[in-house]
């Protein structure tokens, strides 16, 4: 469980690193100014990608009990 939890504190790191590049970044690698508007869809992006991790990390989660609980028996 000690790897499921630093996989999770890695996972939150990313995406604390990603909200922040797209909050401060002034043109995007196209060359695109990033207006208001244009942020607040990455950051929706960005948000659902972080719901599918969580959703796979809670699905782990009760995987790994269930095997964990099965093999003490």
């Amino acid at each position: 469980m000690k790897i499921w939890w630093a996989i999770n504190i890695m996972w939150l790191i990313i995406f604390a690193v990603g909200a922040i590049f797209i909050g401060v970044r002034k043109i995007d690698a196209v060359g695109v100014v990033q207006t208001p508007e244009i942020k607040m869809v990455s950051f929706a992006i960005l948000g659902i990608v972080f719901i599918g991790v969580v959703l796979f990390q809670l699905i782990l989660l009760i995987f790994l009990r269930f095997v964990r609980k099965n093999t003490a028996q």
